[in-house]
């Protein structure tokens, strides 16, 4: 037999193997379930939002020896380098003009900036101010006006230590540089419940060479959102029931590193930028409207290495984005995989470890994409054969072939997807060139996943 009779009686085949599949799918049998999150062992350290206890007596702030009933009145009494200490309940706006001077209460949770409902509670125009250990809260209710518990209108500002709660949008940078947000915990207005009139927890526009650190937020818009941002460097927050834990909107340059973010909607969205390091970043159970642990849309030249995406509807969505770095991810449990679309072919997909998506890969393409030529990926489902004992396998593997794009459109076509009707598609695809159906290929999948302790999300005391 010729080499072309061959190879058109394997695709024959193939065929008849996904007719047999589709035939059986017909007389109503059900599909596999989800993996779900019952079996899941995640459990973040996150505060209790509900248990800020309120100072109650009277305020009083203390300036260069000087006390002052009225926060406003110690602010307006200071110079520059001064520090003003407040304690206790100051019903009252404050609007800070004289530039490095330090306003903090007296300990954790002894002071309270209490709004009038109307606007900024504390608006900082001038550079180099400090606030720390103090709860600003009651802000005006409106987007339109960008109403903030905190404004900064200042370089060089920074926030720590603070509470921020039932207000808009928490922080506000607006079009500054060097500041600095860490240590707080953000809180917005539950009963607010269409998202759409909540601002987000810390608004990040136009600013330059700030660092927001170890910051707690829920129940916002979106927890951290960048707007024209560039080299803005964020870690360690955790964020949680949102719409966004992060939002990127035309922000280049900018570091994201070590977060946490769980229960949202989206984990992280990343849209219409360039230039990113994603590194290091956790996503769990985001599985909302929209639904991705990590969304990429129109993200050009960007590092997306070493995070963990787990038990998401997505756990990366690539869309319309092109030379990027997918390295050393941990994709563990999410109905899909990674979800592409739109074109996103040209970038490169290596070490990382795709462990018990419900689907591995949902490529949506008319072309077969390559993702690498030397060093692949772990794939829960392959079992690569490895001849020379190197870890790598010596046979490709097809995570989004024919048998992806069946179970896509015939759901219930699922529960055959260890079946030997499908295993001679999968094989044909693997082994056969010719074969050339649309979709993802793996061509040196690992052995063994580079991730060790991929078992952590799921064990239990």
């Amino acid at each position: 037999m010729s080499p072309l009779s061959h190879d058109f009686e394997r695709a024959f085949a193939i065929g008849t193997a996904v007719l047999l599949v589709l035939s059986v799918v017909a007389v109503g049998m059900a599909s596999a379930g989800p993996t779900g999150s019952d079996d899941l062992a995640f459990d973040p350290d996150v505060p209790d939002t509900e248990s800020f206890t309120a100072p109650s007596a009277d305020g009083t702030a203390t300036v260069d020896g000087e006390t002052y009933g009225s926060a406003q009145a110690a602010v307006d009494a200071a110079d520059p380098g001064d520090t003003v200490t407040l304690d206790g309940r100051f019903d009252e706006t404050l609007v800070v003009t004289t530039p490095n001077v330090t306003l903090a209460g007296s300990g954790p949770g002894s002071a309270l900036l209490h709004g009038d409902g109307e606007g900024d509670v504390l608006a900082i125009e001038a550079q180099g101010v400090t606030v720390a250990d103090l709860w600003v809260r009651n802000s005006g209710y409106s987007t339109a006006t960008n109403d903030a518990a905190v404004f900064v209108n200042a370089s060089d500002v920074t926030v720590r230590n603070s509470r921020v709660t039932d207000m808009t949008f928490g922080i506000w940078l607006d079009g500054v540089d060097d500041a600095e947000i860490r240590n707080n915990t953000i809180v917005g207005r539950e009963e607010i419940t269409q998202l759409t009139k909540r601002g987000n927890g810390v608004q990040i526009w136009k600013t330059e060479d700030s660092v927001i650190r170890n910051n707690d937020i829920t129940t916002v818009r979106d927890g951290l959102y960048f707007n024209w941002a560039k080299d803005v460097n964020a870690s360690e927050n955790t964020m949680w029931d949102l719409r966004y834990g992060v939002h990127y909107m035309y922000s280049d340059d900018s570091h994201l590193r070590n977060n946490t973010a769980f229960d949202n909607d989206v984990g992280y969205a990343l849209m219409v930028s360039k230039h990113l390091d994603i590194e290091g970043n956790v996503a769990v159970n985001n599985s909302g409207q929209s639904g991705h642990g990590i969304l990429v849309k129109s993200i050009d030249d960007t590092d997306i290495r070493g995070n963990h995406l787990v038990d998401n509807e997505n756990g990366l969505f690539v869309y319309n984005s092109v030379s990027n770095r997918i390295v050393g991810n941990l994709v563990v449990g999410n109905d899909v995989g990674v979800h592409i679309a739109a074109g996103s072919t040209d970038g490169t997909v290596t070490e990382n470890s795709f462990i018990r998506n419900n689907r591995p890969v949902l490529a949506v393409m008319s072309d077969q994409v390559h993702w690498n030529e030397s060093v692949g990926n772990y794939w829960s489902r392959a079992n690569p054969t490895d001849v020379d004992d190197d870890g790598v396998g010596d046979t490709r593997y097809q995570p989004a072939g024919t048998v992806q794009q069946v179970t896509a459109e015939k759901p219930a076509a699922r529960v055959f997807a260890s079946s030997p009707a499908f295993d001679a598609v999968q094989l044909a695809e693997s082994s056969v060139p010719v074969v050339q159906s649309p979709g993802i290929v793996d061509a040196r999948p690992l052995t063994e996943p580079p991730h060790e302790n991929w078992r952590s999300y799921y064990e239990r005391d």
